[in-house]
């Protein structure tokens, strides 16, 4: 595997996978100073999905590019966030990500669970070091929320997040007319099932956005919690 920046500008230099950069955030590293680097394109199309122009769009920056913007970012932030899209389709992410971190940048990726084989890796080289797992659907409601026949895939992406022992969070999107409490509580048996013991996050759909597909408004704080019957600690986020 070749790591070098000059070999990765020398085969990026036109072949753009990054959508944009967003250059500071408090918000999407827990305690941590961060960039996200948004990866274009994504193999889901959750009907819920806020990035459209994301998943159908273009790679407008090169992994060449994003280099000198972090070179730029050494010593004012503390990590970087790969997101998107679904930044674990693009090739050479293990090289880009070691390049990341010889600047000395903590790596987190925001990830749907569909590449395991890539996780499974890219934890064992010790490349990442926080983790959020979106859990999308229980089973019988994936494909029809998300498009595709992943959900398989992210139950192997779950085991390999728990055998890891790197820090990682498991969180879902909640709109009243896709998830109800019978939804939450098969996932929070999953969860169980499969060893998770961090917080589950569940994240209000936010009424108004423009999404993939056109969804009326969501009935926020409409699910019960204190129905958990496992050890998970439960949280709404925003």
């Amino acid at each position: 595997m070749n790591t070098n920046n000059e070999s990765i500008s020398r085969n990026y230099a036109a072949h753009k996978v990054i959508y944009n950069i967003s250059p500071f955030t408090l918000l999407d590293y827990p305690d941590k100073t961060a960039c996200i680097l948004w990866f274009a394109g994504c193999n889901m199309r959750c009907l819920y999905c806020y990035n459209p122009e994301i998943v159908f769009g273009k790679g407008k920056l090169t992994f060449a590019d994003a280099l000198v913007f972090l070179e730029s970012r050494k010593g004012l932030l503390d990590a970087v966030v790969l997101s998107g899209g679904e930044c674990s389709l693009h090739q050479h992410l293990p090289e880009f990500i070691t390049e990341i971190k010889r600047k000395g940048f903590l790596v987190k990726i925001d990830t749907n669970g569909s590449k395991p084989g890539l996780l499974r890796y890219l934890t064992q080289e010790g490349l990442l070091d926080y983790v959020a797992l979106d859990f999308k659907a229980p089973k019988n409601k994936f494909k029809t929320l998300t498009s595709s026949d992943l959900y398989l895939h992210f139950r192997e992406s779950l085991r390999v997040l728990v055998s890891s022992g790197i820090r990682f969070e498991v969180r879902s999107t909640i709109h009243s007319d896709l998830l109800d409490q019978v939804d939450l509580n098969e996932m929070l048996e999953v969860l169980d099932t499969e060893g998770y013991t961090g917080n589950y996050y569940l994240q209000n759909y936010r009424n108004g956005s423009e999404t993939l597909m056109e969804l009326g408004d969501s009935k926020t704080n409409y699910l019960d919690v204190s129905t958990n019957k496992t050890d998970i600690n439960v949280l709404y986020r925003g």
